[in-house]
């Protein structure tokens, strides 16, 4: 059955499920509006592993190939703690710059028919007709706000401060490195995303961020500063900011009670969001077209579609909320773990998600670690008893 779609935001999320829609059905009416400008966008780079690209290829063959072949890959983590670095291997990892990724899709979505409206905002007041209108438009969404009692949404606001940032340094691995200042630590999360290009987000605690100034300096001033904190890993390349670096905001993790309002549906940061320290936004972003282009496709453009794709991907979002939400907890208790070896601290590092590291002393919890990887009885004990006894131990604090 031809359907006519609205999608108002053109991101990864919305020009994805364009494409899909597209594929299942050329004859479907698919518009993007995009308020920005063709070939504009925020930020540097993304993130993802090689689940995501497997899926690409099984949805859109066409498009995965270009994303793949746009994108460089890593196979181990990096971590600086004051003068001393410790390498671990890790998952495949895979970077594309936001640009060419939002350029391939647009590309491929307009060689299906779908018709791209750059520079249109499309506002509450002024929906077009159509059997669905798809909010894809941030986590600023203007679309939800408008219902947002309908929707039930709620903003967590988290404790430190982060900038955006990046730097024609290409690391060779997922590289953390973390700087001890007379006001606390301020560390540095950089992944490559090109031959020449890497995304930097830095963090620190909000006392760090006014004990240096970082809240009141200039850009200039800011930069500078980050530079001389983060000499070691930059090689002297310098940090870029393609907006303000002086905003330093706190991350909002966004949830709603339901997802879709008559006929207009959430997707991607306007139904959800999860802390950017487990790398999952885009991912999770594309995953929730596939979602809903499979519940459209088995349902038609109605309430049945909308409702089992809310249901399947709250479901399958369980998982990873839970990391985003453990490993931004890790990150606001570093002082609990900085001073460890800088190898168990990193070991623990990559444990962040795990629901009982937060109520059991470090050395001990690595010394447990440490065993359980040689012994699958102690292993399975691990999986089974963690979950129950962090729930306990959370109910009695």
């Amino acid at each position: 059955m031809r359907v006519k779609v609205v999608c108002v935001g053109g991101g990864p999320a919305g020009l994805y499920l364009a494409i899909l829609l597209k594929r299942q059905n050329p004859s479907h009416d698919i518009t993007v509006h995009e308020r920005n400008p063709e070939g504009s966008t925020y930020g540097w780079g993304v993130t993802y592993w090689r689940a995501l690209m497997d899926r690409l290829h099984a949805y859109d063959p066409e498009s995965a190939r270009a994303v793949e072949e746009s994108s460089v890959r890593w196979h181990q983590g990096v971590a600086h703690v004051r003068d001393q670095v410790t390498r671990q291997p890790g998952d495949p990892g895979h970077g594309i710059g936001r640009h060419r990724l939002l350029e391939i899709l647009a590309a491929r979505a307009r060689s299906l028919g779908v018709r791209l409206e750059f520079e249109s905002e499309i506002t509450p007041d002024d929906l077009p007709e159509a059997d669905l209108v798809v909010a894809a438009d941030g986590i600023h969404s203007a679309l939800r706000t408008r219902h947002a009692d309908d929707f039930g949404a709620e903003a967590t606001e988290g404790r430190n401060h982060y900038a955006w940032l990046g730097t024609t340094k290409a690391f060779d691995s997922f590289t953390f490195a973390f700087a001890e200042t007379e006001h606390g630590w301020v560390w540095c999360y950089g992944y490559p995303y090109d031959d020449g290009h890497s995304t930097c987000v830095i963090e620190c605690a909000p006392e760090t961020l006014t004990g240096l100034g970082l809240d009141t300096l200039n850009e200039a001033d800011q930069l500078a500063l980050l530079e001389k904190l983060f000499a070691g890993i930059l090689d002297g390349r310098p940090l870029v900011t393609g907006s303000s670096a002086a905003a330093w905001p706190t991350f909002r993790t966004l949830t709603n009670h339901t997802w879709h309002h008559g006929n207009l549906v959430l997707l991607g940061d306007a139904a959800h969001t999860t802390h950017y320290s487990i790398g999952a936004g885009t991912t999770l972003a594309l995953e929730d077209a596939m979602c809903l282009a499979d519940a459209l496709r088995e349902h038609g453009a109605g309430p049945r579609a909308l409702a089992a794709y809310e249901r399947q991907r709250k479901a399958e979002l369980v998982s990873a909320q839970s990391a985003a939400r453990l490993s931004a907890q890790w990150y606001e208790s570093l002082p609990r773990y900085i001073d460890l070896p800088p190898h168990r601290m990193f070991a623990l590092l990559g444990q962040r998600h795990s629901p009982l590291l937060p109520y059991v002393p470090p050395q001990l919890y690595y010394g447990i670690d440490k065993a359980a990887g040689r012994l699958e009885a102690l292993r399975r004990l691990k999986r089974w008893l963690g979950p129950r006894a962090a729930r306990a131990l959370h109910s009695r604090s």
